[in-house]
C-alpha cells in the first residue's frame, strides 16, 4: 500500500521523486516497492557510532528477510568474527553461548561497530528466525573486510591441523614469515617501504593449494567456503598492508575491491537466485563516482556492485542526520566516547533537509530523471563520520561533495540522532537498552 507523501512537495517546491514522513516501519513501504525484485540491498549510515543508523537498517534487513527472501547479511567487519556469527546463528557452533558471549569476540578496534546491544537484538531475531528453517535457508551473516591477516591465518591453521596436516604446514610457513612483525600491520608495512622481504610468495602459495583442496573439506556445509575465504583475505590483506605506506596501489580500492570479491562469491555460494543485504559506511555503499572520491581515481563497493550486478538488480540507500550524539574515538585505538554531533553545515543535504522540516524521511529517487531537474541532482556536501572524529572540524572536513540522487536509490533522513550502546561500555541499570524506536 502506498503511503501518502507529505506536505514537502507543497511547501518547498521540491521534485525530487517521492518523499515520505519516516516514523514507524509500516512507512518502509514504498522503499519496499522500490527494492522490487532487486537481489543486492546496501544499506549505509554516516557514522559507525549512530543507535538509529544500525535500528533502522535492522527493520529493513527484517522486512528483506520476512517479504522478499533475502538470504544473508554482508557488513563491513572482519570475516573470522562475523562467521563465529553466522556459525552461531545456523546453529551450527557454540549452542551452549549467549548472543553476548559471541559478539564479545569482536576485539579488533573499533570493537563498538559489531559488539553492540543493537547488533545483539539482531543477532538473537535470526538465530530464533532460522530454527526452524532447513539447513539451506537459514540467513547467514558475514564480513566482507581484508583487515584479518594474522586472524584468518590462525583460524585456517586450526581447521587444518585437524583436516589437512599438508596445507596446514604451508598456513604454518606463512605464518612464521610474519612473526617477525609481532601481528603489527604498520611494522609489515614499513618494513616494505623499506625494501624488507615480503611474505607475498607464502599466502599466494597458501591461497593456490587451498583452492585447489577445497573440494575435500565437505564435511561442513561452509568449511570449503571459510576456508577458501580465509586464504583471500590473507594474500590481500598482505597487498593492503604492503601498500599502506608509500605510493603504490590505492588502498582503498584494495580493499573495496576485496569487499566486493567477498560479497560476489557469497552470492555465488548461496546460488543464482540468492539476496544478498549489505551493511557498509555511506563511503562505501554510495556510488562513487557521484562523490569527488571520483576525482582521486577512488572507487567503492556501490559502484562496483552496480557495475557488476546491474543498476535494475542493486538499490543502495544512505542515511544521514542533521544532529545528535555518537560513538567515535578521538583517535585511531584511543577509548570510545559518546561526542556531541553539531548542528549539519549550513548548504549541506542534512542543512536542507532540516530547514525544510524536523521530521524524519524516507526519499525516494528516480534513476530516470532528467540531469540537473531537481536539488538533489546538483553536488552538495553529505555528512561522513569515521570511526576517529572531532567535532571541531565540522567546518573543515566531514563532508563529502554528492550528487545525492545519483549516489543513492533512497535515503532515510533522521533528524536527531542518538550515540550507539557499545557492549564494552557498561549500559545504564542491569536491562539491555532498547534498541528499537519503534515495534516490529
Amino acid at each position: 500500500m502506498e503511503l501518502p507523501k507529505t506536505d514537502l512537495h507543497k511547501d518547498h517546491n521540491l521534485k525530487y521523486k517521492d518523499s515520505y514522513v519516516l516514523n514507524s516501519t509500516a512507512d518502509l513501504d514504498p522503499l519496499m516497492e522500490r527494492i522490487g525484485d532487486a537481489s543486492c540491498v546496501m544499506l549505509g549510515e554516516a557514522s559507525h557510532g549512530t543507535h538509529e543508523y544500525y535500528s533502522w537498517r535492522t527493520a529493513i534487513t527484517k522486512r528483506l528477510i520476512l517479504e522478499k527472501g533475502f538470504s544473508f547479511i554482508a557488513v563491513e567487519g572482519d570475516w573470522p568474527d562475523c562467521y563465529r556469527v553466522n556459525r552461531y546463528i545456523k546453529g551450527f557452533a557454540d549452542k551452549d553461548k549467549t548472543s553476548t558471549e559471541i559478539l564479545q569476540n569482536f576485539r579488533r578496534w573499533p570493537t563498538w561497530m559489531w559488539a553492540n546491544w543493537e547488533i545483539d537484538a539482531l543477532v538473537n531475531w535470526l538465530k530464533a528466525y532460522n530454527l526452524d528453517k532447513a539447513v539451506n535457508n537459514r540467513i547467514g551473516f558475514y564480513g566482507l573486510d581484508v583487515y584479518s591477516l594474522w586472524e584468518s591465518m590462525e583460524a585456517m591453521e586450526t581447521y587444518l591441523r585437524k583436516n589437512d596436516p599438508g596445507a596446514a604446514s604451508i598456513v604454518h610457513e606463512a605464518m612464521r614469515c610474519f612473526e617477525a612483525y609481532e601481528k603489527d600491520e604498520e611494522k609489515y608495512a614499513r618494513a616494505q617501504y623499506f625494501g624488507d622481504s615480503s611474505c607475498r610468495n607464502e599466502v599466494i602459495r597458501l591461497l593456490t593449494e587451498v583452492r585447489k583442496k577445497t573440494p575435500v573439506y565437505d564435511h561442513d556445509p561452509e568449511a570449503a567456503l571459510n576456508i577458501e575465504q580465509n586464504a583471500f583475505i590473507a594474500v590481500n590483506a598482505e597487498k593492503y598492508y604492503s601498500n599502506m605506506v608509500g605510493f603504490g596501489e590505492n588502498t582503498w580500492n584494495l580493499r573495496d575491491q576485496h569487499m566486493m570479491d567477498t560479497l560476489f562469491r557469497l552470492t555465488q555460494f548461496h546460488g543464482p537466485d540468492s539476496k544478498a543485504i549489505v551493511w557498509e559506511h555511506n563511503t562505501h555503499i554510495g556510488d562513487a563516482r557521484y562523490t569527488d572520491m571520483a576525482l582521486h581515481g577512488m572507487h567503492n563497493t556501490g559502484q562496483l556492485a552496480r557495475q557488476q550486478f546491474g543498476e535494475s538488480s542493486t538499490v543502495l540507500v544512505g542515511f544521514g542526520s542533521y544532529q545528535g550524539s555518537v560513538i567515535a574515538g578521538a583517535q585511531w585505538d584511543a577509548p570510545m566516547e559518546i561526542m556531541e554531533m553539531p548542528a549539519a553545515r549550513e548548504g549541506s543535504v542534512e542543512h536542507q533537509l532540516h530547514k525544510e522540516s524536523a521530521e524524519n524521511k524516507l526519499l525516494i529517487f528516480d534513476s530516470e530523471q532528467e540531469s540537473g531537474q531537481d536539488q538533489w541532482s546538483r553536488k552538495k556536501l553529505h555528512r561522513a563520520i569515521g570511526v576517529v572524529y572531532d567535532p571541531k572540524h565540522e567546518k573543515r572536513g566531514n563532508y563529502v561533495p554528492t550528487v545525492l540522487s545519483r549516489r543513492y536509490d533512497a535515503f532515510l533522513y533522521l533528524d536527531q540522532t542518538t550515540a550507539l550502546h557499545p557492549m564494552h561500555l557498561k549500559p545504564d541499570g542491569s536491562q539491555m537498552p532498547e534498541t528499537y524506536p519503534f515495534t516490529f
